[in-house]
């Protein structure tokens, strides 16, 4: 990797990294699927994609959003997983998968959870939507004010389950997004998406998710089925440091968004590799401030830099920083005063902004004076 800034720093794991061989990607595999897509969980590069902007019929997939609110929920404080919920009439009721909850009887939320998530039960998502907001009516309210805050702007929920309404609709790219955010922000549950069986009430149902059986490095997510949105299928693996998200949307069966999503996994695990270029807050460049106190000042990235790049590239790319030529006092850590920009082969393929690790204010009536003659001498 090569730098084009003579400030910026070579860092160790950078000197270290192995020469590799170059590589030639070939073309994604061709999926009957109606829409799929591929990405990096730390670089949110697109790898593969098919109408992942199109809006489609959810099915279960709308469970993950479930999920992510009751889990938001948790976070607040609102709701507890040993609360004991009252089943309604409306969730026993409630037709499709199920977990087999029985009507006025209370099951802690911590099972409702596995049973939705697990089994994908319709009546544990109708009870968990229930106790959370009183209706699944305001529940799907603030489904959809979730949506908006991950930017998941192609997505509108009418229920907690995904069952069949025709205002139910996402795209490949929002669920991307979700699967995303569970995975970041909720640690301490995902692990539930792994889970191959959950027994309640003596029933023992398996995980819908072929995968989790063929692919050790397979470890979430979620399964859909309804008659109009096909077989859907939302996965994620982790093979050494490198983790990718695939959703699968309309697939003709179960099999085939199974074996499509594990040509996608496949595909991006063998032709790519997720590189940590920057750390949040490390030194990226040095510039000269005018007028300032310090002279000096440290230039960072705010959030970790990762990038995907095709496996056997990494000795082709290039960094630019770009700051003004004249920077000057007074500066605002909080404000963007540059950016980098990472290019392969002379194409750029991330560009972050850079903000000083520090405030920096006026230099003193002498400072300035020396720093203006400087500057018209120069």
């Amino acid at each position: 990797m090569k730098f084009k800034h003579s400030t910026i720093y070579l860092t160790l794991f950078l000197l270290l990294s192995p020469l590799l061989s170059t590589a030639q990607v070939p073309s994604a595999p061709s999926l009957t699927a109606k829409g799929y897509l591929l990405i990096d969980y730390n670089s949110g590069q697109i790898l593969a994609e098919k109408a992942s902007t199109e809006r489609m019929e959810p099915a279960s997939i709308t469970k993950l959003m479930t999920a992510y609110v009751a889990f938001n929920a948790i976070k607040s404080g609102q709701i507890n997983l040993t609360d004991e919920v009252l089943v309604s009439e409306k969730a026993w009721r409630t037709q499709g998968s199920r977990m087999f909850i029985e009507v006025d009887k209370r099951v802690p939320v911590e099972l409702l959870l596995q049973g939705m998530i697990i089994q994908s039960g319709n009546d544990a998502s109708v009870a968990i939507a229930e106790h959370v907001a009183g209706t699944e009516a305001t529940f799907a309210e603030l489904m959809n004010q979730a949506a908006q805050q991950l930017g998941m702007l192609d997505t509108q929920y009418r229920n907690s389950t995904g069952l069949p309404d025709p205002d139910n609709y996402t795209t490949a790219a929002d669920i991307a997004k979700l699967a995303n955010a569970i995975i970041r922000d909720f640690p301490e549950y995902y692990a539930w998406y792994s889970q191959k069986q959950f027994t309640y009430n003596g029933i023992t149902q398996d995980n819908r998710n072929a995968l989790l059986w063929r692919d050790a490095s397979v470890d979430g997510l979620k399964t859909g089925y309804t008659e109009a949105a096909g077989y859907c299928l939302v996965s994620s693996a982790q093979r050494e440091n490198m983790r990718l998200i695939s959703v699968v949307l309309g697939a003709s069966s179960s099999s085939a968004r199974a074996n499509d999503s594990q040509a996608l996994l496949n595909y991006g695990f063998r032709f790519f590799e997720s590189r940590l270029l920057y750390s949040a807050g490390q030194t990226v460049a040095e510039e000269r401030v005018w007028y300032g106190d310090p002279e000096i000042v440290p230039l960072v990235t705010r959030d970790d830099l990762f990038i995907s790049i095709p496996r056997g590239s990494f000795e082709r790319l290039d960094a630019t920083s770009s700051v003004p030529t004249s920077l000057e006092a007074p500066l605002d850590r909080d404000g963007m005063v540059g950016n980098l920009s990472i290019t392969l082969d002379g194409q750029q393929i991330a560009t972050v902004g850079l903000y000083p690790t520090a405030n920096v204010k006026e230099a003193g009536i002498f400072g300035r004076l020396a720093d203006w003659i400087m500057l018209l001498w120069n």
